[in-house]
């Protein structure tokens, strides 16, 4: 175990300031600091709002993860940082963090993306990925099926949503129903007291000649919120349950079922679920079902690892670094629509293939920063 690398790992894409620690596939540690509750009378994450909530809990959030660790910065094999996608200025804390530790404690430098971070995180709790895997990432800000042979290099996407993702509809859905922020969470808790086909809620992108793995929730979106306009203006009470159970699953209904056919169409006997939405536990029920139902085998980590964290975003700095990829220059910037084709932003100037990179790193101490007195910036 001492061999595997160990990675600090950094995330801000939004709201939450993420700072994990792994060695290998093993969580040593996940420290998170939320700003959700700051959000919170807006209905929504504001932007400014979230960098400065992150400049004040990077440091502390650092050291609470090295010490949950029990290990020293110094021990560190590299850190791991999302460059992307997210909000721009949210990222920019980040990045700047991990230059700013990298640097100075003479350590390699990742910028990886925050998809492919969402898939790898499963590695933390499952075991290492099957190779090829089937991912279903559903959040505020995605919603997205991948197809990746190679976390560290090769993610294909398959489909994605053409307007609001799943995370997004709930929470606005939620806003109409007066049940606050995020509405994730909340749906889920009052659509298991009601029935989920009180309401025949549409299904988009479903038929004939739709695009098979792409996804569409704002029709849905629509339509939820005028059935409880038309109920309010005919001065009807609003069954806050039924609502919340039918919106439900006409979102999880469309979601496994496009998941699975895209299983089957690729010949792929896995499918990971990650991301905040995959916290949903009709989400996990109905995947579940219907993947054994048709011979996959379903992985879906712990709700603590679907939301954003940095424990996703160290487990594949880790495997960078065990597979040998290149670290990232020290011009890496945040970049806020990076493609998930692009797990991680190489560096041109340090790149090596294969062992030799992992063995060339321990060998000469990550030798491409040994300008940094870094006795002198860390005792």
């Amino acid at each position: 175990m001492a061999d595997e690398p160990l990675v600090l790992g950094i995330e801000t894409s939004c709201d939450e300031t993420g700072v994990g620690v792994v060695r290998g596939t093993t969580l040593l540690a996940d420290a998170v600091a939320s700003s959700v509750d700051e959000h919170a009378r807006f209905g929504g994450v504001v932007p400014e709002v979230a960098s400065r909530a992150h400049l004040e809990a990077m440091v502390p959030t650092i050291e609470r993860a090295l010490k949950e660790a029990g290990v020293s910065a110094r021990d560190l094999d590299g850190i791991a940082v999302t460059a992307g996608p997210g909000l721009a200025g949210a990222l920019l804390v980040g990045v700047s963090a991990a230059k700013a530790y990298a640097y100075a404690l003479g350590k390699p430098l990742y910028g990886v993306n925050h998809l492919a971070s969402h898939i790898c995180v499963d590695q933390l709790e499952h075991g290492p990925l099957p190779e090829p895997t089937m991912a279903l990432l559903v959040s505020g800000g995605h919603s997205s099926l991948l197809l990746s042979s190679d976390i560290t290099s090769d993610v294909r996407p398959m489909g994605a949503t053409i307007d609001d993702a799943a995370g997004e509809a709930f929470d606005k859905i939620a806003r109409v129903l007066n049940l606050g922020f995020p509405g994730g969470p909340v749906i889920d808790r009052y659509a298991r007291e009601g029935d989920p086909s009180a309401i025949a809620f549409p299904r988009g992108l479903t038929g004939p000649r739709d695009p098979a793995y792409d996804f569409s929730f704002s029709g849905l979106k629509t339509a939820v919120a005028r059935w409880i306009e038309a109920r309010r203006a005919a001065g009807e009470e609003v069954p806050v349950r039924d609502v919340s159970a039918s919106f439900q699953e006409a979102v999880v209904d469309v979601l496994t079922r496009k998941a699975v056919r895209a299983c089957k169409d690729e010949g792929v006997d896995h499918l990971m679920i990650g991301g905040g939405v995959a916290a949903n536990t009709r989400l996990r029920a109905l995947a579940q079902e219907r993947c054994e139902a048709a011979g996959i085998r379903l992985r879906v980590p712990r709700p603590g690892l679907c939301t954003d964290n940095g424990a996703m975003v160290a487990a594949l700095g880790a495997e960078m670094v065990a597979r040998g990829r290149a670290a990232s220059d020290w011009d890496l910037s945040a970049d806020s629509s990076l493609p998930v084709t692009e797990p991680h932003v190489p560096g041109e100037a340090h790149a090596h293939s294969g062992a030799h990179a992992h063995a060339h790193a321990h060998a000469h101490g990550h030798d491409h920063v040994h300008e940094v007195g870094k006795e002198n910036l860390y005792s």
